[in-house]
C-alpha cells in the first residue's frame, strides 16, 4: 500500500486543557520498530489528566505531543531488524516500553521495568492516523477479536492482571468477590470475575448509569455506596465472613480504608487504583490479624496476562460490549472526551 506522507494527529500543543486534531508528518520506524495503521484507539483515565491538564499532566508531559495508548490496528511498514511481524499483520499495542536490561526486566518483570516509557505519556501516541511501536511490544489479535475490541487488550488486561495475581483465578473459583468502582475497569474485572467461577460478584459503585453497566457484566449484588455502608453491605451477602478477594478500582482513600475492613481473615486485596493522598488503614486489625494479602498492581504482565486476555475475549468468555457505550470519530473528539468525564459512559472509542 501506499503511506501517505501526512496524517491527522490528536495533540497536545500547548500547556492547559484540550486538544488539537492537526496535520503532522507520519513517522517513519526505526530499527526493530513497526508503522500501524490505527483503526481503533480508546479513551483511558490517563488521557482525561493529559486532555483536562490536571496537576500530573505538566509534570510528566512535554508539549507538543501526541497522546493516547489504547490502540490497535494493522501493521503497515516494518523498519530494519524486524523479524517477526510482517506487512498485514493486526495488532494491538502494550503501551509500556521496558528496557529488558534492568534487573526487573531480567527477572520477567518488565511491566515494573526502571526505565519505562509509556506511549503516548513520555513518546508520540496512538491518537493518530498512523503509530510507531517497537515490534516487541505489538501483540497479534486474535482474528475473532473486532477492532474496536482489539484496542482495549490494554485497559482489560489491567483488570485481567487484578484478578488473577499471585494465582489469583484459584483464590476467585467459588468466593465471593467485590469490586469497588465501576469505571470501565472495575467493570471489566466484574465480567472476569464472573467467568472464572466467582460464588457471587458484589459491585460497589455510587453511579447509577455505571451501576445499570456492572448488573449487564455480571454482578449478583450492587451495592450504592451513598444509600448504604458497603462494609456492612458485603457482610451481609456473605453471612457474616467478609469477602475472600476484594478488588479495588476506585483509589479513593476511605473506599481502600472499607476494603481492608470487609475482606476475610486470609483474603487477598488487590489495588489498581490511585489515590491522590495518603492512605489510612487499621494495619493491626484488618491486614495483620487477619492475614489478609494486599497487592499493589501495575500495567499487566508482558506477555502472559495478554495471553489470559486475548483467551478470555476471542472465546467470548467475557462479552464486554455493555462496557463500549460510545463510538467517535477523531473529528468528534471533543464529544469523546466529554461523555468520558460526564460520568455516563463505559469504554469511549475513537477511530480515525
Amino acid at each position: 500500500m501506499t503511506i501517505p506522507g501526512e496524517m491527522r494527529a490528536l495533540r497536545k500543543t500547548r500547556p492547559g486543557p484540550g486538544a488539537d486534531l492537526e496535520e503532522i508528518p507520519v513517522p517513519e520506524p526505526g530499527p526493530g520498530e513497526i508503522l500501524i495503521e490505527v483503526d481503533a484507539a480508546s479513551i483511558c483515565g490517563s488521557d482525561i489528566h493529559i486532555y483536562r491538564w490536571d496537576s500530573w499532566a505538566p509534570d510528566r508531559i512535554r508539549t507538543p505531543m501526541t497522546f493516547g495508548h489504547e490502540v490497535a490496528g494493522h501493521v503497515v511498514a516494518t523498519g530494519p531488524e524486524v523479524h517477526h511481524i510482517a506487512p498485514g499483520a493486526f495488532v494491538s499495542a502494550e503501551g509500556h516500553v521496558f528496557c529488558g536490561f534492568c534487573p526487573q526486566c531480567r527477572r520477567g518483570r518488565m511491566h515494573t521495568c526502571e526505565k519505562m516509557k509509556i506511549l503516548g505519556v513520555d513518546f508520540e501516541g496512538g491518537f493518530a492516523e498512523y503509530v510507531v511501536i517497537p515490534e516487541r511490544n505489538a501483540w497479534v489479535v486474535d482474528k475473532r477479536i473486532p477492532a474496536d475490541i482489539a484496542s482495549i487488550h490494554d485497559p482489560f488486561g489491567n483488570a485481567v492482571h487484578t484478578v488473577f495475581i499471585d494465582g489469583g483465578a484459584e483464590d476467585v473459583v467459588g468466593s465471593t468477590v467485590v469490586v469497588l468502582g465501576c469505571g470501565p475497569i472495575g467493570l471489566f474485572a466484574v465480567g472476569i470475575s464472573r467467568a472464572c467461577g466467582a460464588r457471587q460478584v458484589v459491585a460497589v459503585e455510587p453511579n447509577d448509569f455505571r451501576q445499570g453497566l456492572a448488573k449487564q457484566m455480571g454482578a449478583d449484588v450492587v451495592v450504592d455506596p451513598g444509600r448504604e455502608d458497603p462494609v456492612e453491605a458485603v457482610i451481609q451477602a456473605t453471612e457474616g465472613h467478609g469477602a475472600e478477594v476484594v478488588l479495588e478500582m476506585s483509589g479513593v482513600p476511605k473506599v481502600i480504608d472499607q476494603g481492608t475492613r470487609m475482606l476475610a481473615g486470609g483474603g487477598r486485596m488487590a489495588l489498581l487504583g490511585l489515590p491522590g493522598e495518603p492512605v489510612e488503614i487499621d494495619i493491626t486489625d484488618q491486614v495483620i490479624f487477619k492475614e489478609a494479602r494486599l497487592f499493589g498492581v501495575t500495567g499487566r504482565t508482558i506477555f502472559r496476562t495478554w495471553e489470559l486476555t486475548s483467551t478470555l475475549l476471542a472465546t467470548g468468555m467475557v462479552d464486554v460490549s455493555p462496557v463500549i457505550t460510545h463510538r467517535f470519530t477523531f473529528d468528534e473528539h471533543q464529544k469523546a472526551f466529554e461523555a468520558v468525564v460526564s460520568g455516563r459512559s463505559g469504554k469511549v472509542i475513537m477511530t480515525p
